[in-house]
C-alpha cells in the first residue's frame, strides 16, 4: 500500500545563492558552496527525485508513477500528464539579486520547447530588512518602450519593486517579468518546466569573467506587457487548526495550516495528490491507522 513519500533533496549551486537553506531550513548542503536551489519534488529529466523513506526508497518519482497510476497522483491528472509529475517543489536562498526574467506560457513553450509554460507561486520564508523583488512592470508599457529600457540598463525604472517581508505570498504567471532580490528565502511551488528566459543580469560576471547568457529575442514572445496588478502581493486568512485557501488556479491550489492541536484530513474521496511542506516546527501525519511519518522544518512530504 502506498504511503507518505518523502524525497531526498536535490541541491544548485548558484551565482546568487547563500547558506540559509542549510542554517535554517536542516538542508545537509556544504557551506562552502552558495546553494541557490533545494528542489523538493521534481519530475524533471535530468534532475528526478528520488524516495528517500520506507519500502520504495531509492525508487524514482517517473518510475512510481508508471507503476501505481491515478493511485499516487489521481486519475484526471495521470490522464493529463501521464508519468510526467505536474509541479515543481523548491525552496530558493537569494543571497544576490536573481536576474530580471521571464516564463513562456504552455502554448509557447509547447511550440518552442515540447514542454509545459512555467506559472509559479512564491510564499516569503524569510527577508532580510531590506529585501525586496520585482513583479512585473509598474505600468502597462510597449514593447518599444521596453527595448529602449533594456537597451540602456534602466529596467528598474518600469519594473514595480515591491518590498518584502517574511509570510508574504505571490503568484507570478507565465509571461510576467519578475526577480527575487537578495535577502529572500522563499518556498517555490511551479509548474513542471525549467525554462527561463533571462532578460538582464546586471552585467555581473562569473569567477571567469564571463556574463551569463540573455535570451532577449526569446523573451519577448512571452512577455505580458499589458498586465499591471495594483495589489501584488495575496492576502489569505491565517486561523488556527483550519484549512485556509491561499490562491487556487488552474495549476495548483495552495491552502495554509497554522496548528496546535490534532487536524483531521480526509482525502479519501479526492482525484489528486497532496503535498504538505513544513515551514516551522515539527509535526507527524499519521496514516493506515498507527503509522506514521515525521515532518520537520524544511521539508517535504
Amino acid at each position: 500500500m502506498l504511503y507518505p513519500l518523502k524525497f531526498n533533496p536535490i541541491q544548485k549551486e548558484r551565482i546568487w545563492g547563500g547558506t540559509k537553506l542549510s542554517s535554517l531550513y536542516g538542508k545537509d548542503f556544504p557551506l562552502s558552496k552558495k546553494i541557490g536551489e533545494s528542489w523538493e519534488i521534481s519530475c524533471v529529466e535530468e534532475d528526478m527525485s528520488i524516495v528517500s523513506n520506507g519500502f520504495l526508497k531509492g525508487k524514482k518519482l517517473d518510475e512510481l508513477i508508471g507503476i501505481y497510476t491515478s493511485d499516487l497522483v489521481g486519475g484526471s491528472i495521470y490522464k493529463k500528464f501521464g508519468n510526467t509529475f505536474p509541479l515543481l517543489i523548491k525552496l530558493l536562498d537569494a543571497n544576490d539579486d536573481l536576474s530580471i526574467q521571464v516564463h513562456p506560457d504552455d502554448e509557447l513553450a509547447a511550440i518552442r520547447h515540447n514542454s509545459y509554460g512555467k506559472t509559479e507561486f512564491w510564499y516569503i520564508l524569510e527577508a532580510d530588512k531590506d529585501a525586496r523583488l520585482i513583479r512585473g512592470f509598474s505600468k502597462p508599457v510597449s514593447k518599444e518602450e521596453y527595448l529602449k529600457h533594456l537597451q540602456h540598463d534602466t529596467l528598474d525604472n518600469i519594473v514595480e519593486w515591491i518590498n518584502s517581508k517574511k509570510g508574504d505570498a505571490f503568484f507570478i504567471p507565465a509571461g510576467k517579468i519578475h526577480a527575487l532580490g537578495k535577502g529572500n528565502a522563499v518556498l517555490e511551488i511551479q509548474q513542471t518546466s525549467n525554462i527561463t528566459y533571462r532578460i538582464f543580469d546586471y552585467n555581473r560576471t562569473d569567477e571567469n569573467g564571463n556574463k551569463r547568457e540573455l535570451h532577449t529575442e526569446q523573451a519577448l514572445d512571452a512577455i505580458d506587457f499589458e498586465s499591471f496588478d495594483e495589489k501584488p502581493n495575496i492576502t489569505f486568512d491565517h486561523k488556527k487548526n483550519s484549512l485556509n485557501k491561499v490562491y487556487h488556479c488552474d495549476f495548483f491550489n495552495i491552502n495554509y495550516i497554522n496548528f496546535n492541536e490534532v487536524v483531521l484530513r480526509d482525502y479519501h474521496k479526492l482525484d489528486s495528490f497532496v503535498i504538505y511542506v513544513c515551514l516551522s516546527g515539527t509535526c507527524s501525519i499519521y496514516y493506515n491507522g498507527d503509522k506514521s511519518e515525521t515532518l520537520k522544518k524544511g521539508e517535504t512530504i
